[in-house]
């Protein structure tokens, strides 16, 4: 039997035990770093209120503070951000409702995510939505003066 491709809401429940705190590599800054469970950066972005965004800087900064850490790994949170946003979007065709309003996890700078179900068109239309104005630079979009809307999550 071939092996079926697992589910985003399969993908957040890895068997591995997460979190775990590793060396940070020298070019990430060195010092102690976390490699979160995706269940947590999950925790985080549901936790944004409406009309409110967040970055990744600040999900791995609020991330690293939880669990004593300088730093959270830049490349699992990305992933898992990532996960949770598909998982939303599966949530959303298979029970009618988002369970994580992914669409107000920014890039940095707040720059709006491509790998995000629907691209920068589907975030946009999200965030639109919620009162933000998109400006478009090439092939990027951003969320326009997001540093007046940011999450603190402390």
């Amino acid at each position: 039997m071939a092996n079926q491709r697992k589910t985003a809401r399969e993908k957040l429940s890895p068997t591995h035990d997460l979190p775990q705190m590793k060396p940070a590599p020298e070019i990430w800054g060195g010092g102690s770093m976390v490699i979160p469970h995706p269940m947590q950066v999950r925790k985080l972005m549901e936790s944004v209120p409406e009309g409110l965004v967040i970055t990744l800087d600040e999900i791995r900064a609020a991330l690293a503070r939880e669990n004593g850490t300088d730093i959270a790994c830049p490349m699992t949170v990305g992933i898992f951000t990532s996960i949770v946003a598909q998982a939303s979007h599966e949530d959303k065709e298979e029970q009618g409702s988002f369970s994580v309003a992914y669409w107000r996890s920014l890039k940095r700078n707040g720059e709006l995510n491509p790998k995000f179900p629907g691209g920068i068109e589907g975030q946009a239309k999200h965030l639109e939505t919620e009162g933000h104005s998109i400006i478009h630079r090439g092939k990027k979009a951003f969320v326009k003066n997001y540093e007046d809307f940011l999450f603190n999550p402390l």
